[in-house]
């Protein structure tokens, strides 16, 4: 049967991760979670712990002291999903501006259209973002344009944060080789999949801005996506050495 793992990434999602997570759970096909915290002083990780009996096997906890970055969460979280033999592996925001409900449709393209890493994405059908201010908006959508071109690469939304990658994608990618830790991890791991000759498919979901909480976007951030695009241009990008079997 095919292992099928969320990695979501948190950092004071006190008033979101008790139902992002029994959504989650609810969907058909059995996907576990994994919860990465930041040392979250809202207790974050307590309401977690408190969930694990219920969903024993199945929901998994790291807990890391401190903000670490959103990059090195992830990859502390694909590590730890090719230690356990998962086949699909899955990020997503705790915050429900990424559906629960489109996590079957990004394995779909994967599984079954033979996509080796799947992109919920806001801007190959149109614009698809509700309660968004416009200047978000178009920082956002023009952010992406900036990387298409910059990097060459056919994907109309580079910097998106919900995806589904197969166990050899991350497998091939030199995890230890990624640089940005921030979403410009999000830009450096598609343009790596790319440059690494895996396909890719886009599939357009409907991004909600969060209800609850807070946003942990800032100016550092896009500083350091901008940047990084122009370094990752020339740099070479090559497979791990070994790869796992």
């Amino acid at each position: 049967m095919e292992k099928k793992l969320v990695i979501i990434p948190t950092y004071n999602e006190i008033d979101n991760i008790e139902a992002i997570i029994r959504k989650v759970m609810s969907l058909d096909g059995e996907y576990n979670i994994l919860i990465i915290d930041d040392g979250s002083p809202d207790g974050t990780a307590d309401t977690v712990k408190n969930l694990q009996e219920k969903f024993a096997g199945r929901l998994s906890l790291i807990e890391r002291s401190g903000k670490q970055g959103l990059g090195t969460a992830y990859l502390t979280g694909f590590r730890w999903a090719l230690d356990r033999g998962y086949d699909y592996i899955f990020e997503m925001d705790a915050d429900f501006s990424h559906s629960p409900d489109d996590l079957p449709k990004l394995l779909e393209a994967c599984r079954d259209r033979g996509a080796d890493l799947s992109i919920g994405s806001r801007y190959c059908n149109g614009v698809s973002v509700v309660n968004w201010p416009i200047g978000r908006i178009l920082i956002s959508y023009f952010a992406s344009q900036y990387v298409r071109t910059v990097l060459g690469i056919r994907i109309y939304d580079t910097t998106a944060g919900f995806k589904c990658y197969t166990r050899k994608v991350l497998e091939t990618i030199d995890l230890d080789a990624v640089k940005m830790k921030g979403y410009g991890f999000q830009i450096e791991m598609k343009y790596s999949a790319y440059k690494l000759g895996f396909k890719i498919e886009e599939v357009p979901v409907i991004f909600i801005n969060r209800q609850l909480g807070t946003s942990k976007m800032s100016s550092g951030i896009f500083g350091e996506a901008f940047w990084g695009v122009i370094n990752l241009r020339f740099r070479k990008i090559r497979p791990k050495t070994t790869v796992l079997v």
